[in-house]
């Protein structure tokens, strides 16, 4: 695979920009992308463009700019909403993030490896994992530019530009943290243990001695990385910061955060494709052929232990150790490589089954996203009969059980203050986390994430309500509509004093037209008054 001077196809860089930009056609034809999280994202980036024109927000919402790590799409909406819109805006970043995850995950291999083995191309997929999927997306986008930075890192080094690198990641750290905390923690944990390994191969010997050695030099390596520290001393000790770090060694839930690396929408598909990385990291154990690079064996095995070591909730913010996992897994495959000796038809055969493998996962994904799109295209006819300004509460139906296929309408009812500058019951409200925090405090127990979730009855371990129990206990006189999204079976004696202006299947708008209505239970039955 390596003989000679000549590229083969997969290694070539017109075949690295050739899959990034593949990488983005699931994201093209839908106009909003359908991440679970990311229409609640949109709607705090509408509060922070408007909320100086349009004064009704500030009695609904406090927005207060400061320095945090988790800014990322935040800022970089603020110059291209003037130029495109905002939904447009939000579209054009979030296509970028798949296509940088590729260019990076190719990248690094091609700095450790010297060009990039076939193996590299079954980690693609991973450019639309779980985490992705589920809107995180400013999280997603520091990722993104963790592994591009990780191999810019990589290459400094090779080329012997240590001042230089250090010039610039004194600055650039700090941007990457800004975008996400977790992605300027990432690239420190890579860097190290890269650092780490060419401190050693520096300074040939054996030992403990010899690695203890190594691991002290790798930290001082590291030092440009570490300014974003005072940063998040000074985020994190404030008054204004709440949320609570729980839920350690998980063990259940870090199974599952591997089992769902891929999910999307087909349960028996996304599982067998997971089940493709996990046999291409065992063969790289059984298989001759194949062998794994000692420096991104070891960067593998460090997001190991911090995968392991990461609970689910840190600082409230929840599912921290899943986001972890694709990532581990594809420095984990990038690591492989063919050994030496590997005939051009056999690497050839590894590069076009990867190959393959991303495009089933790419046509897949486009077909997921665009059933997804119709289903944001029927519900959001609703916003046509909804003032500009009005008061919403929603209510969007799921089950106890965690079904495979998400409905991604879990923060839909935030496109009413996208577009119609309403106010909306979904978004989180947790100071420090988050540059707004919700203050209408008439809408008492119903003014925030994640009272905008209900069900057919109480969930052991969740905050969310019973929908009955939501319908008859939501203060009236705080809002001007219901809009009711895959809702659960109730009686509809909880819809006394409502009007339906929208329907379409189980889902329904009413306007409140009667605020006076109370409702009892006696003996099991609801009755109005």
């Amino acid at each position: 695979m390596q003989t000679g001077d000549r590229l083969h196809w997969w290694q070539t860089r017109s075949f690295v920009a050739a899959v990034a930009l593949a990488a983005c056609v699931p994201l093209l034809w839908p106009g909003i992308p359908p991440l679970v999280d990311l229409p609640g994202h949109m709607g705090r980036y509408r509060v922070q463009l408007a909320i100086d024109a349009y004064p009704h927000l500030r009695e609904w919402y406090d927005f207060r700019w400061q320095l945090i790590g988790n800014l990322g799409i935040d800022l970089l909406v603020v110059p291209l909403e003037r130029v495109v819109g905002l939904e447009l805006a939000v579209k054009l970043i979030v296509l970028t993030i798949p296509a940088l995850t590729v260019s990076g995950l190719l990248w690094i291999a091609r700095e450790v490896h010297g060009r990039i083995p076939a193996t590299a191309l079954f980690a693609l997929p991973l450019a639309y994992s779980y985490p992705f999927q589920f809107g995180f997306v400013n999280f997603a986008l520091a990722m993104a530019l963790a592994l591009n930075l990780f191999a810019l890192w990589l290459r400094m080094a090779r080329l012997g530009q240590l001042r230089l690198r250090t010039i610039v990641f004194v600055p650039v750290s700090c941007l990457l943290w800004v975008c996400h905390t977790f992605g300027w923690g990432v690239l420190g944990v890579l860097a190290f243990s890269a650092e780490m390994i060419r401190q050693h191969d520096k300074r040939r010997g054996s030992g403990v001695r010899h690695w203890l050695e190594a691991w002290v030099r790798a930290g001082l390596g590291c030092l440009p990385l570490a300014l974003p520290m005072v940063l998040m001393v000074f985020w994190r000790s404030g008054d204004h910061v709440t949320g609570q770090t729980a839920d350690w060694f998980n063990w259940r839930a870090k199974f599952n955060w591997l089992a769902m690396v891929l999910r999307d929408r087909w349960m028996a598909w996304d599982m067998a494709s997971a089940t493709v990385l996990f046999l291409i990291l065992f063969k790289g154990v059984r298989d001759e052929r194949i062998e794994y690079s000692r420096q991104l064996g070891l960067s593998a095995l460090f997001l190991l232990g911090v995968f392991i070591l990461l609970p689910r909730i840190v600082f409230g913010s929840a599912y921290a150790d899943m986001r972890l996992a694709p990532f581990m897994l594809a420095i984990a495959v990038i690591a492989l490589r063919p050994r030496r000796g590997l005939s051009f038809r056999g690497a050839a055969t590894f590069a076009a089954l990867g190959l393959v493998f991303f495009g089933a996962r790419l046509a897949g994904t486009t077909w997921s996203f665009w059933l997804y799109d119709r289903e944001y295209d029927r519900v959001l006819t609703a916003l046509d009969h909804v003032p500009r300004g009005a008061r919403i509460v929603s209510f969007v139906g799921r089950r106890c059980q965690d079904d495979w296929t998400y409905s991604r309408l879990e923060h839909v009812p935030a496109l009413l203050l996208t577009r119609r500058l309403a106010y909306t019951n979904d978004q989180w409200s947790m100071a420090g986390g988050q540059l707004l925090t919700v203050r209408y405090r008439p809408a008492m127990g119903f003014a925030h994430d994640p009272s905008e979730i209900v069900t057919d009855r109480r969930c052991r371990g969740e905050w969310w309500r019973p929908v009955s129990w939501a319908l008859g206990a939501f203060p009236r006189d705080a809002f001007d509509y219901v809009w009711l999204l895959n809702p659960p079976a109730y009686d509809p004696v909880l819809n006394t004093g409502l009007t339906p202006i929208w329907r379409s299947g189980r889902d329904v708008l009413y306007r409140i037209d009667d605020r006076s209505v109370t409702f009892e239970v006696r003996n099991g039955v609801i009755s109005a008054r």
